[in-house]
């Protein structure tokens, strides 16, 4: 491995790991979003092993997240598709942190309220 490119690796990997830690943060049980895909997600896990009210709470929490991080990283991937980049940077990374931020405020705020 090249001593050069280890900054932006390390650069990378922590704006990877922040929008991860954010997203799992929008997927709480405190977030804005938590109650609507409970309800949304119930009918369709009906009659399966996920509709234990346990196993379907964490599977909102799981399902919230993701939709998290899928939805917050179309600006990323536009941004990369413009510019006609091959692989993330760091300031695609950065805008899909930004915008999954964006997307996890209502969660921070009702969590800073409780």
């Amino acid at each position: 491995m090249q001593f050069e490119n280890r900054e932006d690796l390390l650069q990378r990997d922590i704006l990877l790991i922040a929008t991860v830690v954010v997203s799992l943060l929008n997927g709480m049980h405190f977030s804005p979003y938590f109650d609507p895909v409970f309800i949304l997600l119930k009918p369709f896990l009906a009659g399966t092993l996920l509709s234990t009210p346990l196993v379907l709470f964490y599977v909102t929490s799981i399902f919230t997240s993701v939709m998290t991080l899928l939805i917050a990283g179309i600006p990323a991937a536009l941004y990369e598709r413009f510019r006609g980049l091959k692989e993330s940077n760091t300031t695609s990374l950065a805008i899909w942190l930004a915008c999954t931020s964006l997307l996890a405020l209502p969660s921070v705020i009702s969590m800073a309220s409780r």
